[in-house]
């Protein structure tokens, strides 16, 4: 390749990589993330003084970090394929999905660790299919995602024969203990979660697959001339979340004890608002790991201060899509400054 070339390409390659990464290169005031987490401290502050004894306790902190750790780790897994240009609507029904799968298998009697491995490997075969339409095939992850929601759910229904699972083997006991239980005062859930988003943003900033996130979500088709594998990329961050569901999904089954088709419905939203409320784009290009455990903080910390305020839980589908819709206007409102 001629001198010139090869200029023009390491520029182009730099271009694309470094387009837009929220929160790796971006002033701490800039970031969405850090806003939210200013309004997350000013709304807890707020409910603690209005509510000192109900919400301000132990116990109650104890609750809504496991609530949330489950939309959290789903965040996690959405963040990537946000990041890439793509959505995943799919991730609820996989979480009911994969709780069934391990749910039936511990029915069986069989052991608890060929539980986790058919979990993750139902979570791991969704991910894959959606990735494979995706990016093989060409169609709009929108729509294939959207099927999938449908195909996971009636799944479920089918495996479970539409009852519940509670009856399980009596190797399961460790199992439920360990997913379902708590260590220093926090869920195991919640140790997931941590664990998880550092992983995936250490992933993010550190190596050559987290910039090529970002060169997918920036710009596709330079991505591609740059020699990122656009398509290879897709596959993986939809394996990815596939994975995340079912890790969601598990130890949602280890803490509630039982295995339900009806598992995760809906939860497709709260993750897409908590992944874009922590400041991932719908567009592409941006978003960040711990943007997606904040933006779950916050929409479970609303929940939890309206119904301590004694709002009807019917009006919190309003507040999310509010503050999905304030998300995008805040992003529209920052972006020519960052341009």
């Amino acid at each position: 390749m001629p001198p010139d070339a090869a200029a023009t390409r390491g520029v182009a390659v730099e271009d694309v990589l470094g387009h837009r990464q929220s929160g790796a290169f971006g002033t701490l005031f800039g970031s969405q993330a850090f806003w939210v987490t200013v309004a997350l401290a000013a709304l807890v502050a707020g409910v603690s003084w209005l509510q000192p004894q109900a919400f301000a306790s132990v116990n109650n902190f104890y609750d809504i970090t496991r609530n949330f750790s489950f939309i959290g780790i789903m965040a996690v897994g959405m963040t990537a394929v946000l990041i890439t240009g793509g959505i995943d609507l799919s991730v609820g029904s996989v979480m009911g999905a994969v709780a069934v799968v391990a749910g039936t298998i511990m029915h069986a009697g069989l052991a608890w660790p060929l539980a986790v491995l058919g979990g993750l490997a139902a979570g791991f075969a969704f991910g894959l299919i959606n990735g494979v339409l995706v990016a093989y095939f060409g169609l709009s992850s929108f729509v294939v995602t959207l099927g999938m929601l449908a195909i996971g759910r009636s799944f479920a229904v089918v495996l479970s024969r539409n009852k519940m699972i509670y009856e399980f083997g009596p190797h399961s006991d460790a199992f439920f203990n360990f997913g379902g239980g708590a260590w220093l005062g926090l869920a195991t859930s919640v140790w997931f979660l941590m664990a998880l988003a550092a992983m995936f943003g250490l992933a993010l900033r550190v190596t050559v697959w987290g910039r090529h996130l970002f060169a997918v979500g920036g710009n596709e088709n330079a991505a591609r001339v740059t020699g990122v594998p656009v398509d290879r990329i897709k596959v993986q961050v939809f394996v990815f979340s596939g994975l995340c569901a079912a890790i969601a999904g598990l130890l949602s089954l280890a803490w509630q004890g039982s295995a339900i088709n009806g598992l995760g419905g809906g939860y497709e939203l709260r993750v897409i608002a908590a992944a874009v409320i922590g400041g991932a784009n719908l567009l592409g290009g941006e978003g960040g790991a711990y943007g997606a455990i904040v933006g779950a903080a916050l929409i479970e910390v609303i929940r939890n201060g309206l119904l301590m305020a004694g709002v009807d839980s019917n009006w919190q589908g309003m507040f999310v899509g509010s503050f999905i819709i304030l998300a995008v206007v805040l992003e529209r409102i920052r972006r020519p400054r960052r341009e």
